[in-house]
């Protein structure tokens, strides 16, 4: 299948097919603005030529040429519709291109001592209305070679966007071998098979083979697999996108690294939200080795649910499977909040019977600030000056959840439907997340209206004083020049 060009390197040279009398043409005036370039540079400057003007232009035709193919693209040829000997008029129908790749692998990792699981986007009408197959292949280093050498298993996929996805909607393709793979030390990669199972064209059985992983020898460590995860907590953050505000990225950070405690990291995915100003604020705790970020804009040339974050999400979990006791899975306008006298370690120790936990939402205004704070919120944090709480009743609140990974197949933004073992929803208000929705891509102080109540009714929606969280921001500001020092005392909106 052809490799899909970039929405960004399109020209209006795409289109036009490129004859050798064409190219000749084009290298002629290509030779002639050369020339004149050079003549120039003998000109006085007052003559009102630009010999910079002109290299540049001449730099410009020159990068053109280089990205059109010396070979014209192919023709497709027409058939034509015929008229039987029965007098039907039998039409035909001309196919080009193809609509959508079969797979677009992001991550793959192993699963264990026999087991992989492959992270990836394909075609959400492929998946809907064909049946398409995986198979996966181990093959060894330094044996043989052929598929004698070879251990194969079926590959079973799981679809863990619920239906959200777009062009494209996301596949976890599970291998499970039925022996051990690649731990005598000799190395080998996985080879997956990916058919269309008629999807596309019912009379073609297309199939693309690609390798997922590759294993040099000596470099797997089948220990890692049982013992004691480098982690306690890790966050696996959504996409980040947008004009995100570094003021709210630099308290949520102080704020959950406090939380978190020391054996916790943090993972941040830039879906071109994460601009230099956000960048700034992240840098010492990337520094400090607390922070990932990693760059997944190329993920925007496929059309997925919000910006692939599905995608992301299960990524992560597979990523750092090994790495962490549990993965939490919330975003950067939301605040883990923990009942008085309850600590993160002795919660989750009451609850490690469970693979995952699901947490209850506490939404917050993003306008409503006290009257006493009037004239000095700019100064504020957030979370100190955000202290109304949505109370509306019968409102279907999002939930969002952590899970012990190792026990996880695959996973979503709100919870996992693919998980072995139990979930809990009711964690009797131990652990609860507060949301300040709307918040993190604005750029100014989000205070609109202030409020001398303990109640109000704002925009049809009933409100009520909750401070919370503006009492613990003094120990979060401490603790974050505990850490970072005052680097970042003069963050913007």
């Amino acid at each position: 299948m052809a490799k899909e060009k970039p929405k960004d390197e399109k020209s209006s040279f795409d289109a036009v097919p490129w004859s050798c009398t064409d190219m000749k043409l084009l290298l002629i005036s290509l030779f002639s603005l050369c020339s004149l370039a050079t003549m120039f540079q003998f000109f006085p400057s007052t003559s009102g030529f630009s010999t910079t003007a002109i290299t540049s232009c001449f730099s410009k035709l020159a990068s053109v040429s280089s990205n059109i193919s010396s070979s014209p693209p192919e023709v497709h040829p027409l058939r034509e519709e015929q008229l039987g000997s029965d007098s039907v008029v039998r039409r035909a129908f001309n196919p080009v291109g193809s609509a959508a790749y079969l797979f677009v692998q992001m991550g793959a990792y192993r699963g264990g001592s026999n087991n992989f699981a492959i992270v990836g986007l394909s075609s959400k009408p492929l998946h809907v209305f064909a049946k398409p197959q995986f198979w996966c292949e181990w093959q060894p280093h330094g044996g043989p070679g052929g598929d004698s050498n070879s251990t194969f298993a079926s590959g079973y996929r799981i679809l863990p966007d619920w239906g959200y996805g777009r062009v494209y909607t996301v596949v976890v393709v599970n291998c499970t071998f039925p022996v051990d793979v690649g731990l005598d030390g000799s190395g080998g990669q996985l080879v997956v098979h990916a058919t269309t199972g008629g999807g596309g064209d019912r009379a073609v059985q297309t199939e693309e083979r690609f390798v997922a992983v590759e294993e040099a020898p000596g470099s797997v460590n089948a220990s890692a697999f049982s013992a004691r995860p480098k982690f306690d907590y890790l966050y696996c953050g959504s996409s980040l996108y947008g004009d995100l505000s570094p003021q709210r990225i630099r308290e949520w950070m102080a704020y959950h690294a406090r939380l978190f405690g020391e054996r916790s990291h943090f993972v941040f995915h830039d879906a071109g939200g994460v601009h230099p100003g956000v960048m700034e604020v992240l840098r010492p705790w990337v520094e400090k080795g607390i922070v990932t970020v990693q760059d997944i804009r190329e993920q925007e040339r496929f059309d997925g649910y919000y910006h692939n974050q599905f995608l992301v999400v299960n990524d992560c979990l597979h990523r750092y499977k090994f790495m962490a006791k549990w993965i939490f899975f919330f975003d950067v306008d939301e605040f883990i909040y923990l009942a008085p006298k309850t600590n993160l370690d002795s919660l989750l120790a009451s609850l490690s019977p469970y693979t995952q936990f699901t947490i209850e939402q506490m939404p917050m205004s993003g306008k409503l600030c006290r009257s006493i704070d009037h004239g000095k919120t700019t100064r504020m944090w957030g979370i100190e000056k955000l202290v109304y709480r949505d109370v509306k009743r019968g409102v279907r609140r999002d939930r969002k959840y952590a899970i012990q990974p190792r026990s996880a197949f695959a996973t979503g933004v709100h919870m996992s439907q693919n998980v072995a073992g139990r979930s809990l929803h009711k964690t009797d208000g131990r652990i609860k997340y507060y949301h300040y929705h709307g918040t993190i891509a604005a750029r100014r102080d989000p205070c609109e209206e202030f409020v001398n109540a303990t109640a109000v009714t704002y925009d049809g929606t009933p409100y009520v004083l909750d401070e919370t969280l503006r009492r613990v921001a003094g120990a979060v500001r401490r603790f974050e020049h505990k850490m970072i020092g005052s680097r970042l005392a003069r963050t913007r909106q």
